[in-house]
C-alpha cells in the first residue's frame, strides 16, 4: 500500500516536468505506451484548499489485467451446427470464424479460428471431448474440449483442393474429407496425418462418363458395412464405394443436383433430397431407377404428369421408429406459386404432413436421436432447427410438435440494441423483484419436457455479488437481465412505446415525427438501483420518468413540452406552469415526407410547425401493470419550423425529485414531483458573462431549412453546420462524433469546421446529402465527396482548439450529475449542485435551492440558478465524480424506495426516507471535496471549494475517448477509459497515477462505441456482434478466478452399450465390426499422401496448452481428478469386459465338453 502526500508529490512533479502540458498518445490513431499521457499539477500546488493529508491509494497496476469472461446472445451469422449425442453439448459456427459450445444453462463457450473464416462444418468425435472443424480457408482444426476454454490441438491445410464436406463415424479415428474436385482424402483424427488412400473422381464415377460430377455433397458410411462408402455428388450421382477392393459397388443417377443424403437405419435403402423440391428413395438391390419419388409440397397434375417442380429441398434427414412409422424431416421444398410463404421445416410421419413455419431462414437442422449408432433404430426425440436469427428445438415425442423452451439468453437481438448500461454488486434485493414482476409474462404453449441439449457441468462459483445489465432496444422496449456470476437471464422487459399513441400509417395525415423508422428507439437510460428510478431518452426527443410498483394501477399519464432553441436574441426563460399542448396544430401542418423538394422550406403549405412534440401521449387512463410505471413524459417540441434535436446527457435524482437533460440547444431542468419544468435554458444562456469564447448573437435566417431529423437527410442542399447538430454525439468544434453519454455517433465523412466554411461557400453545387441508416443504429451520416476528407471514423485528431470554432457552432451539453457539493468558491457548506458538461470542454456547476422541509417540498418550487462557476478541460466532457476529503467515493444522495400504490395506508403516509451525503464528524476532515472530471481529452482533480486544479492527465492527443467511469475495486476507486483507438486504461484516483494501459479492440464497428460500459468490481461489457453480449473484466483478481466459475463441457460419461443384433444378422447382415480401418489407411498400407496437398500445423490445445490456460493449483487439481474419473471408468470397463469373457468363455468351455461328450462313442459313418 502506498501513500501519496499531494504536496510532495505536485512538487517533484513541478520540478521534474517544466512546461509539463506534453500528453502522451499514440501518432497516427495507434497504441499507447504504458504510462503514456501525462500527470501534472494545474494552478498552484500551494493554493488554499490543497489538502494537507496523506491519501492512501490501495490500487496499483498489480490489481490489473484485460481478460473476457463470456459471450451471451446468439451466434451472429450463423453457418453451421454439431451435437453429441452422447454428451449433449451443441456448437454452433459463424461466418466470421466463431464456434459457440452450448451446454445445460451455464455452459456456454465462445471460440474463435484466428483467421477469422468462415466455418464450413463441425463434427464432434462423439463422446471423447473433441471438435472438428472445417473452415472456408480450406483448413481442418482439432479442438480440445476436455479443458474450459477449447483450444487448437492440431490444424491441417489444404493447398490444392477446397473442402466441401466432412464425415467422422461414430468411434472412428479416420475422418473422410470430400473436396470440390469431387475427391475424397481421408485424415488420421490422432496424428492429423493425410492418408494416401484417395478416392479420385475418375475412379468413382464410370469410366463412359463425359462430364465432371461436381463437387462432393455427402459422405457417409454405410450402417450395414462400414466398409462401404457412400459418396453423393452435386451433379445427381451417388457412388458406394468398396473401401477394401478400392472399386465401386453401385452407381445411382438422378437428373436433379443432389443437396444431401441420408441413410435408412437398416443400410438397404437411402434417401437424397434434390434441387427440384423431390425426394428420392434408393433400394440397393436395384440401384438403375429410384425405388420412390416424391415432391411432397408439388401440386399433382391432372393429366396424370410428374408433379409441378418447387423449391430445392435443402437437406433431409431419414430417421426410423421401432414402434411407428419412420420421420423424414427436411427443409425447403416450398411451392414456387406461394413467394409469401416464411422459410419452414417439414415433418412427414407416415401419412400425416406438418410444416412449421419459421421466422427466419433454416441454416441447419439435426435430428436428436436416442441412439449414437447408425446401425440401430434412431428413435428421434427432438429436432434442432439453426436459423439466421434464432434457435429453436422441436418436440418430436408429441403430435403438435410443441417447441422446448429455450433457457438461453439468445433473443437479446428481438429487437436491435442501441444502449446498454451494466451494474455490478447492486442491492440484493432487486433481481427477486424484478423477476417476480417479469414472470408473469411468460408465454404458454412450450413442450413439458426438459431441455434435451443438458450436457456440461456448472457451478455458482465464489463470485456472489447481484449483477444486472439493462439494454435499450430500437422498438422502445427496455430489458433487464440478471448477470451474476457470468450467466445471464431475462428479469423483466418494458415497452416504452406503451405511453404513445400508435402510429397510424397511410392516413395521408400531416405528421410532426422527426423519425419515420423506429421512433421509439431508446437512445439513452439513467437508472437508480436504490430508490427505483428509472428514467430513459428516446431518439425522437423525448425523456420518460418511470418509478417502480408491485401494483397495477390505472392512472392517466402527466406530460410536458419543453422549448430548447439556440438562437441568442431569443430570449428563454424558465417555465413555472406547464404549457399547454397543442393537439389540433399538426393537422394544419404539411406533411414531412412532401419536404423533400428542392427547396426544403416548412413555410410552405399553411402555418409553420411550432411548438407540437413529435409524438402524441396517450390522453386517456392506461392500466399500468407491476413493475415500471410512466410517472411523466418530457417533451421537445419543434421550434419555428426546425424539428427538436437528440438528447445528449440525461441524469435523475430521486432525493432532489428533477430529472435533467441536455441537447445541443440547451439545458432543460424538470421537477417530477410538482409536474413542471423549472429550467429551459440555451447553453450560451447558461454562461451569463463568464462565456469565455464571446460568441455573438447570430442574425436570424431568412430561410428556415428543415432536415429529416434522426434518420433521413434529404438530398436537397440543407445547412450542414445545422446537420452536425443533428447528431448528439458531435462537438461542434470539428463536427466528429464524441459522446460516450449520447451513445451515437456518425457512421460518415466528418467535417472540420473549416471544410464547413469551404462548403457555405459552393453554394448549391456542393455535394447532397444522402439517405442515413436506421434510427435502430442512431447513426447520421453525412459524407463528403472532397479528397480532404477521407479519413477513416475514428483515425483524426479531434483538437478542441478554440481558434477554430465556428461562430455559429452549437455547444451541446454532453454530461450532468447531480451531487452535494460546494458550488462557490468561498462557500463554507456544501448544497445541492447539477454539474454540467459541454462539448467544448466547458464546466458549470448549477445551484439547486431545494425547499427547507418535507412539506414544503410538494408545495415550493425548486430553485434554480447558474452559479457563476466555469471549469474547463480540453474536449467534451465524459463524466463527473466526487471524492471526500479522504479520497473516497462520495454517491449523490437518493430516496429509498417505497411503493407509490402500496395497499398498506401506512407505506403511502410515510415521509419520503433520504439518504444523504453528510461531512466526517471532524470538522478538519469535512471542509473540502476532490471534484473528478473527466473529458474526450483528458482527465483533472479539482479541489472544492478553492477550485485549485490538483492534477491534470492528458489521456490522448491523437484520438479521443468514448467512454469514461468511476468504478470500485477492492474496496477502492479508479476512473476506467475506454479509447477509439482501442485502448482500456485505469488510473488511481485522486493521483490520476496511470496503473492499466493496454490495446484491447480496435474500435471497428459504431455498435462498439454506443454500448461499450464499465461497472464496479472490474468488470465491462460492449455489443460485439449486433447479436452478442461480450462481457470482459479488467480485474486482477477475477482473471485468477475465471477458471472456477467457467462450466466444463466435458463430462464423464459412458457410452451407451450397442444393441444385440442375434446370430442371423451378425452371420448374414454385413461384417461392420471386423473392418480395420487402420490396415487400410494407415502408412504401411496405403503409403504417404503428397507433402504439397496438406500441410499440417501443431496446435497450442495439447497438455501444455492445456495447463497455461487453466493455471494455477485449482486447475491442476481439477485436472487430476478428471484423469482419475477417467482411469477409474476405464479401470471399471476393463473389469466388466474381462467379467465378460471369462463368463463366455466358461460357457464356450462347458458346451463344448458337452458335445464331445455327446460324440464320444459315435463312430465316422454315424455321422
Amino acid at each position: 500500500m502506498k501513500k501519496f502526500n499531494f504536496r510532495k508529490v505536485l512538487d517533484g512533479l513541478t520540478a521534474s516536468s517544466p512546461g509539463g502540458s506534453s500528453g502522451g498518445g499514440s501518432s497516427g490513431g495507434g497504441g499507447l505506451g504504458a504510462g503514456s499521457g501525462s500527470v501534472h499539477p494545474g494552478g498552484t500546488a500551494g493554493a488554499a484548499g490543497t489538502p494537507r493529508e496523506e491519501i492512501q491509494e490501495i490500487l496499483s497496476s498489480d490489481y490489473f489485467q484485460i481478460c473476457k469472461t463470456v459471450r451471451h446472445g446468439f451466434p451472429y451469422l450463423p453457418t453451421a451446427l454439431a451435437f453429441d449425442p452422447v454428451q449433449k453439448i451443441l456448437a454452433v459456427g459463424t461466418r466470421t470464424g466463431g464456434i459457440r459450445i452450448l451446454g445445460r444453462p451455464g455452459v456456454d463457450c465462445y471460440c474463435q479460428h484466428e483467421s477469422g473464416a468462415a466455418v464450413l462444418q463441425l463434427q464432434f468425435l462423439i463422446n471423447e471431448g473433441a471438435l472438428v472443424s472445417a473452415s472456408a480457408d480450406d483448413t481442418l482444426h482439432l479442438w480440445n474440449l476436455r479443458q474450459k476454454r477449447p483450444a487448437i490441438l492440431h490444424s491441417l491445410k489444404f493447398n490444392r483442393e477446397r473442402i466441401t464436406y466432412c464425415h467422422l463415424p461414430f468411434q472412428s479415428k479416420w475422418l473422410y474429407v470430400g473436396t470440390e474436385r469431387g475427391n475424397t482424402h481421408i485424415v488420421n483424427i490422432e496424428s492429423f496425418i493425410l492418408s494416401g488412400y484417395v478416392i479420385m473422381w475418375n475412379k468413382a464415377i464410370e469410366l463412359s462418363t463425359k462430364t465432371h460430377p461436381g463437387p462432393v455433397v455427402h459422405l457417409s458410411d454405410s450402417p450395414r458395412d462400414e466398409g462401404k462408402l457412400l459418396i453423393g455428388y452435386e451433379n445427381g450421382t451417388v457412388v458406394l464405394w468398396d473401401l477394401r477392393s478400392k472399386r465401386a459397388d453401385l452407381r445411382v443417377y438422378y437428373d436433379e443436383a443432389i443437396h444431401s443424403v441420408d441413410w435408412h437405419h437398416e443400410g438397404k435403402q437411402f434417401m437424397c433430397s434434390h434441387s427440384d423440391g423431390s425426394l428420392t428413395l434408393w433400394n440397393l438391390k436395384s440401384p438403375s431407377r429410384p425405388f420412390q419419388i416424391t415432391i411432397p409440397h408439388g401440386k399433382i397434375q391432372r393429366d396424370g404428369k410428374k408433379p409441378e417442380s418447387c423449391k430445392p429441398i435443402l437437406k433431409v434427414e431419414y430417421k426410423t421408429c421401432k414402434s411407428s412409422e419412420p420421420f423424414i424431416i427436411f427443409s425447403g421444398g416450398l411451392s414456387y406459386d406461394k413467394a409469401c410463404r416464411r422459410p419452414s421445416l417439414t415433418i412427414m410421419h407416415g401419412k400425416a404432413i406438418t410444416v412449421l413455419e419459421m421466422d427466419h431462414p433454416i441454416v441447419d437442422f439435426l435430428t436428436l436421436c436416442e441412439t449414437p449408432y447408425p446401425n440401430e433404430f434412431q428413435e428421434p426425440y427432438a429436432v434442432v432447427v439453426l436459423l439466421e436469427k434464432d434457435l429453436i428445438v422441436v418436440d418430436l415425442t408429441q403430435s403438435s410438435f410443441p417447441i422446448f423452451e429455450n433457457p438461453y439468453p439468445i433473443d437479446i437481438h428481438e429487437s436491435p440494441v442501441t444502449c446498454t448500461e451494466y451494474f455490478a454488486d447492486c442491492p440484493p434485493d432487486l433481481i427477486p423483484v424484478l423477476y417476480s414482476v417479469g414472470a408473469k409474462h411468460k408465454k404458454q404453449g412450450y413442450s413439458n419436457k426438459e431441455w434435451p441439449i443438458s450436457g456440461g457441468a456448472w457451478n455458482l462459483g465464489t463470485q456472489t455479488y447481484p449483477e444486472i445489465i439493462i439494454t435499450g432496444h430500437a422498438d422502445g422496449s427496455i430489458k433487464f437481465w440478471d448477470a451474476s456470476a457470468i450467466t445471464l437471464q431475462m428479469l423483466y422487459k418494458l415497452k416504452t412505446s406503451k405511453v404513445f399513441e400508435k402510429q397510424k400509417l397511410g392516413e395521408g395525415k400531416p405528421t410532426a415525427e422527426i423519425v419515420e423508422e423506429d421512433p421509439f428507439a431508446i437512445q439513452m437510460m439513467y437508472w437508480c438501483p436504490e430508490s427505483r428510478i428509472f428514467c430513459v431518452a428516446g431518439v425522437s426527443a423525448y425523456v420518460i420518468v418511470y418509478r417502480f410498483s408491485k401494483h397495477e394501477v390505472n392512472t392517466e399519464i402527466v406530460s410536458l413540452e419543453v422549448r430548447l432553441q439556440y438562437d441568442v436574441e431569443d430570449i428563454i426563460t424558465p417555465e413555472p406552469e406547464i404549457i399547454p399542448p397543442f393537439p389540433d396544430a399538426s393537422s394544419q401542418l404539411p406533411s414531412l415526407k412532401s419536404l423533400s423538394g428542392s427547396t426544403n422550406t416548412v413555410a410552405c403549405e399553411g402555418m409553420m410547425k411550432d411548438s407540437i412534440p413529435c409524438l402524441s401521449v396517450k390522453t386517456r387512463p392506461v392500466r399500468m401493470p407491476p413493475g415500471y410505471q410512466a410517472e411523466l413524459v418530457i417533451q421537445l417540441v419543434w421550434v419555428d419550423g426546425e424539428p427538436p434535436q437528440q438528447i445528449t446527457s440525461l441524469a435523475v435524482n430521486s432525493a432532489y425529485g428533477l430529472v435533467a437533460f441536455g441537447n445541443c440547444n440547451g439545458l432543460a431542468v424538470v421537477d417530477f414531483m410538482q409536474k413542471t419544468v423549472l429550467l429551459s435554458m440555451g447553453t450560451i444562456d447558461l454562461y451569463g458573462s463568464s462565456d469565455p469564447y464571446q460568441r455573438q448573437p447570430r442574425s436570424p435566417r431568412k430561410n428556415k431549412q428543415f432536415t429529416a431529423g434522426l434518420t433521413e437527410l434529404t438530398d436537397s442542399p440543407v445547412s450542414l453546420e445545422l446537420e452536425r447538430c443533428k447528431s448528439p454525439t458531435s462537438d461542434h468544434v470539428n463536427g466528429h462524433c464524441t459522446s460516450p453519454t449520447s451513445q451515437t455517433c456518425s457512421s460518415g465523412k466528418r467535417l472540420s469546421s473549416t471544410d464547413v466554411t469551404k462548403s457555405n461557400r459552393r453554394g448549391p453545387g456542393r455535394p447532397p446529402f444522402r439517405k442515413a441508416q436506421s434510427a435502430a443504429c442512431m447513426e447520421i451520416s453525412l459524407p463528403v465527396t472532397t479528397e480532404e476528407n477521407r479519413e477513416n471514423t475514428f483515425s483524426r485528431s479531434r483538437s478542441s482548439s478554440v481558434s477554430s470554432i465556428d461562430k455559429e457552432s452549437k455547444e451541446a451539453i454532453t454530461a450532468l450529475y447531480f451531487m452535494e457539493t460546494f458550488s462557490r468558491k468561498n462557500d463554507s457548506a456544501v448544497s445541492p449542485c447539477l454539474w454540467v458538461g459541454t462539448g467544448l470542454g466547458m464546466v458549470l456547476i448549477i445551484s439547486l435551492n431545494l425547499p427547507a422541509t418535507e412539506e414544503l417540498r410538494q408545495t415550493e418550487p425548486v430553485m434554480v440558478s447558474p452559479s457563476g462557476t466555469v471549469l474547463t478541460l480540453k474536449g467534451a466532457v465524459l463524466t463527473f465524480s466526487c471524492l471526500d476529503c479522504m479520497g473516497a467515493l462520495i454517491h449523490p444522495p437518493y430516496e429509498v424506495w417505497r411503493d407509490p400504490n402500496s395497499i398498506d395506508d401506512s407505506e403511502k403516509t410515510r415521509k419520503r426516507k433520504l439518504v444523504m451525503y453528510s461531512p466526517s464528524s471532524s470538522q478538519d476532515m469535512g471542509d473540502h471535496q476532490f471534484a473528478v472530471i473527466c473529458s474526450e481529452k483528458q482527465a483533472k482533480v479539482f479541489s472544492l471549494p478553492s477550485q485549485t486544479c490538483l492534477y491534470v492527465h492528458n489521456i490522448t492527443e491523437t484520438s479521443f475517448l468514448l467512454r469514461a467511469d468511476v468504478v470500485t475495486l477492492c474496496n477502492s476507486i479508479c476512473l476506467a477509459c475506454f479509447c477509439a483507438n482501442g485502448h482500456i486504461m485505469t488510473m488511481s484516483l485522486p493521483s490520476l497515477r496511470p496503473m492499466l494501459d493496454v490495446n484491447y479492440l480496435p474500435v471497428t464497428d459504431m455498435r462498439i462505441a454506443r454500448t461499450f460500459c464499465f461497472t464496479n468490481e472490474g468488470q465491462a461489457l460492449y455489443l460485439s456482434s449486433p447479436t452478442e453480449i461480450q462481457r470482459l473484466t479488467y480485474s486482477q483478481e477475477m482473471c485468477d478466478n475465471l477458471q472456477d466459475m467457467l462450466g466444463d463441457l466435458f463430462t464423464p460419461v459412458e457410452t451407451p452399450e450397442a444393441q444385440n443384433r442375434g446370430f442371423l444378422k451378425g452371420l448374414f447382415g454385413g461384417s461392420g465390426q471386423t473392418f480395420d480401418r487402420e490396415e487400410l489407411f494407415g502408412e504401411a498400407s496405403a503409403g504417404k499422401a503428397s507433402r504439397s496437398l496438406a500441410q499440417h500445423i501443431p496446435g497450442s490445445g495439447g497438455i501444455e496448452g492445456m495447463k497455461g490456460a487453466a493455471g494455477g493449483v485449482i486447475g491442476d487439481l481439477a485436472r487430476a481428478r478428471l484423469a482419475l474419473d477417467e482411469r477409474g471408468q476405464r479401470l471399471g470397463e476393463l473389469d466388466e469386459k474381462t467379467a465378460s469373457m471369462m463368463a463366455s468363455a466358461e460357457a464356450f468351455s462347458k458346451h463344448a465338453h458337452e458335445l464331445m461328450l455327446k460324440y464320444k462313442d459315435k463312430k465316422w459313418y454315424q455321422f
